[in-house]
């Protein structure tokens, strides 16, 4: 597909969220919790298919069947007319991917994007998978994408703020030379897929340190690191987000609780 402007596209349009910052009670928690452990089984089962000669297609099947299997339905699936389940994005393709024909090959790195809604609450987790044998190069990128996810969640601590979390971030990736993706940002999720506050992947200090993290929040934190420049351009199926230089993606993301003890993982898969 070409590559288009970054404008009026239902991949980069703003949110139509407004309800602020919302705080889950424990209650509220249980239900996140819940809908994170679909979404982590969802990709543990995803991680497991992922082999040469399978289509996004049948990867976005699976999903579909155990998360339903589960009692849950796909967030992503007819999202601002989004037509699938996962979002499935390949090498260069950063994310928001749609699933399709694609035959995946030795040397692929496939980014998958999950969403499971139950009991109105949402979880939302991403990985990225080697596809047969891959470069060094790209088991580099991917093992940093994480690295960088990790620290991020220990960056979310009650009491520090969100420009805590992109510092970690960007400081990790950029040390090693990567690009940090800018114009696509982590969000705070609950009752809505994309909630209050934004959760850059790096500190912009035109924004300050940004709002206060909380007991109660939950954000999704999903550091995107390329092998080139951090530029992105929108291929003319309005969705799909990739590397404006060409250039190997990787994409890790959780949905996170903040909670007096510390940040928790609503999103674990294995």
């Amino acid at each position: 597909m070409n590559k288009k402007t970054q404008n009026n596209t239902a991949s980069n349009s703003p949110s139509p969220y407004n309800g602020g910052i919302t705080i889950k009670s424990s209650k509220e928690l249980q239900y996140m919790e819940l809908a994170g452990g679909i979404v982590g089984s969802a990709l543990t089962l995803l991680k497991r298919s992922v082999e040469p000669g399978i289509t996004t297609k049948e990867l976005d099947a699976i999903a579909y069947k155990e998360i339903t299997r589960l009692g849950a339905k796909p967030t992503f699936k007819g999202y601002r007319g989004f037509p699938a389940s996962i979002c499935a994005s390949v090498n260069e393709e950063i994310v928001h991917g749609i699933p399709g024909k694609r035959v995946l090959k030795d040397g692929d790195i496939i980014k998958m994007d999950v969403g499971a809604t139950i009991n109105g609450f949402i979880g939302d987790a991403a990985v990225s998978v080697p596809v047969g044998q891959v470069s060094l190069e790209a088991i580099e990128l991917m093992d940093a994408t994480e690295e960088s996810l990790k620290r991020g969640i220990e960056a979310a601590q009650p009491g520090n703020r969100i420009g805590d979390i992109g510092t970690a971030v960007q400081i990790y990736g950029e040390s090693l030379g990567y690009g940090v993706v800018r114009e696509f940002v982590g969000h705070g999720v609950g009752r809505h897929l994309h909630e209050e506050p934004q959760v850059p992947n790096y500190r912009d200090p035109s924004k300050g340190p940004g709002p206060l993290l909380r007991h109660g929040m939950c954000i999704a934190i999903e550091p995107m690191f390329n092998i080139g420049g951090w530029e992105t351009s929108i291929l003319d199926d309005d969705w799909t987000v990739v590397t404006k230089d060409g250039t190997l993606s990787s994409h890790f993301e959780h949905t996170i609780a903040i909670t007096d003890e510390g940040p928790r993982i609503l999103t674990v898969h294995s």
